[in-house]
């Protein structure tokens, strides 16, 4: 491993994490020099409690190792996690899913992020070319002729570009994008107006945020003849609950209905609990027995959502 030193930003972010998280929080690098950014450059490593944060690729240390670090601040903070708690039964298919509602997710959480680099002055003119290039590392420009399967990558990667630019790419990269990727770069600018409808500022506004997109991914999707992400069900989204909410009966705030798909606990038949308000899957539970369906389900709908989380080890975040 490469040792390098990181910025006065990179430190003081650091400090914030691990005043929070009741681990370590540490940075480490390696020696990759790809001579572009991208957001794939840096990953969370768990151990004993313990969080490395280890940058592979050292082309803009900081700017990555700051990256990374504060999309881990976010969720101490109590911004909403996803997890993913049903399978298809075909891994490759449930990779790829995982892989597109990621991405969503993280679009919406750059907002933040890349405001929070900009605003220390992680973000410069070199910057933004070297994320610019890796944008021409991951995407082909399309064919006119015909679409291929880089369709859907190239909208997700777009839609994050103008996130990063903050939907303002200058006229030289801007007349370049246009010119190179005509319909996936109309399609992303409807996907960055959902983001950018209201500030994602907080918490909810995030959740509320990235659970639009995933809908309008998958509008994109039909338009295109293209398979869907099925987000609302697939994807579990960390709830932001009121202290009314979290008292609430459990038949107030959700709706319980059977899914096709597996849990991935028992490896049984799932139940998904659908927020009444966006239709967002907001816990999963395997199936009772059947003998004790009714009575399990009169249970459970009765229950206070507090005390449904806590018995099913759901976190939740409060508004």
């Amino acid at each position: 491993m490469t040792e390098l030193k990181v910025s006065q930003q990179v430190k003081d972010l650091l400090s914030a994490t691990n005043s929070i998280f009741p681990g370590n929080v540490t940075v480490t690098f390696g020696d990759q020099k790809a001579g572009y950014v991208r957001h794939d450059q840096a990953a969370q490593l768990m151990q004993d409690g313990n969080i490395e944060v280890h940058v592979s690729d050292i082309t803009a240390p900081n700017y990555t190792a700051s990256h990374e670090v504060m999309h881990l601040l976010l969720l101490l903070q109590g911004f909403p996690q996803m997890t993913f708690n049903l399978t298809t039964n075909n891994a490759q298919l449930d990779e790829q899913l995982m892989a597109i509602a990621t991405e969503l997710y993280d679009a919406v959480a750059h907002v933040l992020i890349v405001q929070n680099q900009r605003e220390h002055d992680l973000i410069d003119s070199e910057i933004e070319d070297l994320y610019f290039k890796g944008v021409y590392a991951t995407i082909d420009p399309e064919d006119p002729n015909q679409d291929d399967a880089m369709m859907t990558l190239r909208l997700l990667t777009l839609t994050d570009l103008l996130v990063f630019f903050n939907g303002d790419l200058g006229d030289q990269r801007l007349a370049k994008v246009e010119a190179d990727f005509p319909k996936s770069w109309a399609a992303a600018k409807k996907l960055y107006a959902v983001i950018t409808t209201k500030p994602v500022e907080t918490p909810f506004a995030m959740r509320r945020t990235v659970v639009k997109l995933f809908k309008a991914f998958d509008d994109q999707m039909l338009d295109w003849d293209l398979p869907l992400l099925h987000g609302s069900e697939f994807v579990t989204m960390q709830s932001v609950l009121s202290d009314r909410q979290q008292r609430l009966e459990v038949r107030q705030l959700f709706d319980i209905y059977h899914s096709e798909m597996i849990e991935t606990e028992q490896h049984t038949r799932a139940f998904i609990g659908l927020n009444k308000g966006d239709r967002q899957n907001a816990f999963v539970i395997p199936a009772p027995a059947e003998k004790q369906s009714d009575d399990f389900f009169k249970e459970l709908y009765g229950m206070q959502v507090k005390d449904l989380f806590a018995r099913l080890h759901v976190p939740f975040t409060t508004r």
